[in-house]
């Protein structure tokens, strides 16, 4: 099969010669032969295929089959009429086939053709017509499905990939389908057509050029014409059926052959209902012999389909029980027990419809645009959410879980939409009061008949799916470093080697290992700094590591080179108005600085901590007060330790060093930290 392609190629081509050239006779009878064996192998793989992707080359086989028969046809007719004979094949068919009576050939000829063209090519041209529609417009859905099977975990990358392109496969395959009929459909015609030229020219011609009578000339002309049409119609015919048995495979996963087996003959009850049926009929004016022996067959299927089933299920009770026991003795049961998911999302059943696609709900696809959030805003590659139902939970309460520990819970109430105030709206609404989960902010749950009135009011409105997917969201963020494994370090690791290989290679492993480059990262993550921009990460540590092992250093050189970004991400007012620390409490700090193996950490006084956390405490206050988010701005070296410090206070308080601030960026101080 090494040089398969150019023989297929060479044989196309030489299709056309076919019509071309004159070709001896027995070429003929070999080529027509050929054409009925490549329809029988058609019909046969047609047959035994499971799904029609498996035969998706038969668009393009139809093609190539209906021109080899008009090529035939063609040749045949400029033999009957050139030479007024055939090959041993077509004189066959006319002979045998029809008994030497060209007229009862001929009716079985268009009979034929008929059958072909108004029953099995105008039914097959429909259903992949439908088909094909159909299956376009199920695509989103197709997709849709995938996305949210690879969300769950149920599908691996490469496996939701394969199933996506065989879904673009399906889609062009019943387009191929849809136009790929009309080919048969015109092959019919043109037999159609061919036939009657051949019958009228050689009855003329084997009057006037061969000097026949005109019994002879209709008898000798329409034989060879309807032997020719019955050669190449009954090859057309098995195609076209071909075709249909393809297109109408779409809802089976087996062959045809046990398919039909499995479905026609899976109850006894039915063969025997059968059997009566068909003994009634015997004793009734109708053929006794027939329906007699027939119900006698139809009765000893039924027993036998009995006693078959009956065995089935002795023989299955022993099996079952002794291969449970064996699975409960084995080691590895116990393994997929110790696998805990990186991220989990259970819920009580009442939540149930809001992942179920088929009741509408959309949470997988809000899953999705979680983790291309996530990867747009932090970087980061966010591992499958698992989606449990836990049926000790109440129906629509929800609780999120990092590395198997709970982190967050929340209710929802279906049929109500979360209405949140703000700052803008005055007046009250009424609704059942709760509190929105992801930010702890004070809201109420309001019916369709308030939500109008609240949106005009200026509140904030927004449905229960997306209460959960804000909450999960911010989970996500606010512990993505716990999320970062050195296995998805890798990856994006990977990711920058396809285009900078030569950072790569000089980082790692020469000066930093991926564990040393995942705590980095982490640190980054951990105050909220997107790592996307993976190439200037990977530039600093490379400019630094020479320099310094310590992980807390590495990342406050990684933050001066990210200072930019950082400066967009968290001063949005123009001038920013920030904390600053007076020089004799970053002096204290530095002084308390102990180092160990394990890295550096801050041993301060009992009471200038608390003189410290007390006055950082007031400023950010009177910062919140003006509406402002509290940033506070200290010296490179302090910043990593009163960062640790202030987390005390308020971890979520941004804590920025000079050299992490733009140079563009106007900043005024309202306040200085000091003890």
């Amino acid at each position: 099969m090494k040089f398969g392609d150019i023989v297929v190629a060479l044989a196309v081509i030489s299709i056309v010669f076919i019509i071309i050239l004159p070709i001896p006779l027995l070429l003929v009878d070999i080529l027509l032969s050929l054409s009925i064996s490549l329809s029988l192998l058609i019909i046969l793989i047609a047959m035994y295929v499971k799904e029609p992707l498996q035969f998706s080359i038969f668009p393009s086989l139809l093609l190539i089959t209906t021109l080899f028969r008009l090529g035939l046809n063609i040749t045949t007719t400029r033999n009957i009429l050139g030479e007024g004979e055939t090959g041993d094949l077509v004189a066959a068919f006319g002979e045998f086939v029809m008994q030497g009576n060209a007229v009862v050939g001929f009716i079985v000829f268009l009979i034929i053709v008929i059958i072909q063209f108004l029953v099995i090519t105008k039914g097959s041209e429909r259903v992949a017509e439908v088909a094909a529609r159909f299956t376009l417009d199920a695509m989103p859905g197709k997709q849709m499905a995938i996305d949210a099977d690879l969300n769950a975990g149920i599908l691996t990358d490469d496996d939701a990939r394969i199933r996506r392109k065989n879904v673009q496969r399906e889609a062009d395959f019943y387009g191929a389908m849809d136009g790929a009929s009309k080919f048969v459909k015109g092959d019919a015609i043109a037999a159609i057509i061919i036939t009657m030229i051949n019958i009228l020219a050689g009855f003329v011609i084997g009057m006037t050029i061969n000097d026949l009578s005109f019994a002879e000339s209709l008898h000798k002309y329409t034989l060879l014409t309807v032997g020719d049409g019955l050669a190449s119609q009954i090859p057309a015919l098995l195609i076209s059926t071909a075709a249909g048995i393809v297109v109408t495979r779409a809802a089976s996963e087996e062959n045809m052959g046990t398919d039909l087996t499995d479905q026609l003959f899976n109850n006894p009850k039915i063969m025997f209902m059968l059997s009566g049926l068909l003994f009634f009929l015997s004793i009734t004016p109708m053929p006794t012999i027939p329906f007699v022996g027939l119900a006698t067959v139809f009765f000893f299927i039924g027993i036998v389909m009995r006693r078959s089933l009956k065995k089935a299920e002795t023989e299955d009770e022993p099996d079952l029980i002794d291969e449970e026991a064996q699975e409960l003795r084995k080691p590895e049961n116990v393994m997929p027990l110790l696998n805990v998911d990186p991220i989990e999302l259970e819920f009580g059943y009442g939540i149930i419809p809001l992942a179920d696609v088929s009741q509408g709900g959309d949470l997988f696809d809000r899953l999705v645009m979680i983790r291309r959030q996530c990867a747009l805003e932090l970087g980061v590659i966010v591992p499958i959410i698992r989606l449990r139902d836990n049926i000790q939970l109440e129906p629509n309460q929800y609780i999120i879980k990092i590395n198997g520990i709970e982190i967050g819970r929340g209710e929802i109430m279906f049929d109500h939409y979360m209405a949140m105030n703000p700052g803008g709206a005055n007046d009250d609404i009424e609704g059942i009061d709760t509190t929105e989960p992801a930010f702890n902010l004070p809201a109420k749950w309001i019916n369709e008949q308030e939500r109008e009135n609240a949106e005009v009011l200026g509140y904030t409105v927004v449905d229960p799916p997306s209460v959960i997917a804000t909450h999960l969201t911010e989970i996500i963020k606010r512990h993505s470093f716990e999320l970062l494994s050195r296995q998805e370090v890798k990856k994006l690791i990977d990711n920058v080697k396809e285009t900078q290989s030569a950072l790569v290679d000089e980082l790692i492993p020469n000066q930093m290992t991926i564990g040393e480059i995942q705590k980095v990262l982490k640190n980054l993550l951990k105050e909220g700094i997107s790592i996307r921009n993976m190439a200037a990460i990977l530039e600093a540590l490379a400019d630094h590591a020479s320099i310094t092992r310590d992980a807390d250093m590495l990342t406050e050189y990684v933050r001066q080179a990210l200072a930019r970004s950082i400066s967009k991400q968290f001063i949005t007012s123009h001038p920013a108005k920030v904390i600053t620390v007076d020089k004799n409490l970053e002096q204290k700090i530095i002084d308390s600085i102990q180092q160990t193996d394990r890295g550096n950490y801050v041993s301060m006084d009992p009471e200038i901590l608390q003189a410290f956390l007390a006055s950082l405490s007031q400023l950010v206050q009177k910062v919140l007060s003006l509406g402002e988010q509290p940033i506070v701005i200290t010296a490179p070296i302090v910043r990593i330790y009163f960062k640790r410090l202030s987390e005390q206070l308020t971890p979520d308080l941004v804590v920025l060093s000079y050299n992490e601030i733009d140079a563009s960026v106007e900043i005024e101080s309202i306040g200085m930290v000091n003890i």
